[in-house]
């Protein structure tokens, strides 16, 4: 069979632990050829403290990890058996078999853009003056600083309570003033 991806469902903050207690638990046993990649999907933000950036991970889906597998009963067994887990997604009472990933979810999960997706890109360059037509800095102008992603992120310094403060949005989110 071919591996497909699932879902499980744990307790909160035990997805760690379900991944080490997967990988462990099937070490040197026949299931292991079974499993494919086991995902806890984290995203970098930052938090300020004592005036300090720090970067920190945030788990994206609390309580569900993701698993790549060929999932036999003997897989689903032990994984179900496993602390922390409470079931896979799709699975209840009339349904005993989990539902696996459509693969477009699968592909943005994994970063994995659609080549078709037609990202529109803009031609700000740094010292165009701009104004904000969306968002919470809306009818502000200011001042493009850098542009990156081929224009779609855009740096601009916007004027708030008298004191110049870099913003970044997309490029969708301005407009060109005209002079």
């Amino acid at each position: 069979m071919e591996m497909k991806w699932y879902v499980i469902h744990t307790y909160s903050s035990f997805e760690n632990k379900v991944k080490t207690a997967i990988e462990k638990g099937l070490e040197g046993t026949d299931l292991q050829e079974k499993v494919g990649r086991i995902l806890v999907p984290v995203r970098k933000t930052f938090i300020i403290r004592d005036g300090k950036k720090i970067e920190r991970e945030r788990k994206v889906f609390t309580s569900y990890v993701i698993i790549e597998a060929d999932l036999t009963p003997e897989l689903k067994t032990y994984i179900l058996s496993i602390a922390g887990v409470t079931s896979f997604l799709g699975m209840n009472k009339s349904s005993k078999d989990p539902i696996a990933l459509p693969q477009d979810e699968v592909d943005r999960l994994l970063g994995i853009a659609d080549p078709d997706r037609d990202f529109k890109t803009f031609s700000y360059m740094p010292g165009d003056l701009v104004r904000v037509i969306t968002g919470p800095f809306t009818d502000f102008e200011g001042v493009v600083q850098k542009s990156t992603d081929e224009g779609t992120k855009l740096v601009i310094d916007v004027t708030v309570f008298g004191r110049r403060t870099p913003v970044e949005l997309s490029g969708n989110q301005v407009e060109l003033v005209r002079k």
